[in-house]
């Protein structure tokens, strides 16, 4: 009422000052301008692409079997949804077995010319399809193309390589019992080895790599297999 008594009022005004037209276009063109910008304040959207908002862990199913896993552990970002999937690639810091920071942006300035260390654990949830069970691999396949002679490596852990000229040629079987392990190591050349230690929890296979060089502390590399086995999927019923 009281933008309408101000518009008459001026109006009337222009009736004895031709001037007051100006005056009345300006005022009805800031009333309208105000009018517009409270209408956009008010529709305009208040919420965005926070990535903090979204869930700390997705609940996936990897063959049938439930696992629960930390969104930022995910390494593949169409991976990175709830629900069945094929296959998800997973890292974490070691020994502290926390999800990964973010990767930092690397320019040509800043990349450094020395590699830098391997500090994590990969680890690779899929569905096995009734295909032969890891430990099954071991006991009945990895013996054909094995040296007959152990090696002792330290404090329970030994270590067999693999023929020449067999499918596992320049690799090397570490085993231990107590606690359980089990891995295939490539030998170190032009790019450290690297090992790779399968497991089979019910529909599922995990398959964990990590630097060979680690296998100086392997009852905490087996340790952690251990620890993030249960913490993605809970203790053996």
């Amino acid at each position: 009422m009281t933008l309408l008594s101000t518009a008459q009022h001026i109006a009337r005004d222009t009736r004895k000052d031709p001037r007051g037209h100006m005056i009345l276009i300006m005022v009805a063109g800031t009333i309208t301008i105000g009018a517009i910008a409270l209408v956009a304040f008010l529709l305009w959207p208040t919420w965005g692409s926070d990535p903090s908002s979204g869930p700390a862990r997705l609940p996936v199913s990897i063959g049938a079997t439930l696992f629960n896993v930390p969104t930022t552990a995910v390494r593949m970002k169409i991976q990175r949804h709830s629900g069945p999937q094929e296959r998800v690639d997973l890292s974490f810091m070691f020994p502290s077995l926390e999800p990964p920071e973010a990767p930092k942006h690397v320019s040509a300035d800043t990349v450094e010319e020395k590699p830098q260390p391997i500090d994590r654990i990969f680890l690779s949830l899929s569905a096995h399809h009734d295909t032969l069970a890891p430990d099954t691999r071991v006991r009945t396949i990895y013996p054909r193309y094995l040296e007959q002679d152990s090696t002792p490596i330290d404090d329970g852990l030994s270590m067999r390589a693999f023929r020449d000229g067999s499918p596992y040629s320049n690799e090397d079987l570490f085993s231990a019992n107590a606690p359980s392990l089990s891995a295939r190591c490539t030998r170190d050349g032009a790019t450290p080895g690297m090992c790779l230690s399968e497991r089979r929890v019910d529909g599922a296979d995990l398959t964990f790599r990590f630097p060979r060089s680690w296998l100086g502390q392997w009852r905490d590399v087996a340790g952690a297999m251990d620890r993030l086995t249960v913490q993605l999927h809970g203790p053996k019923g």
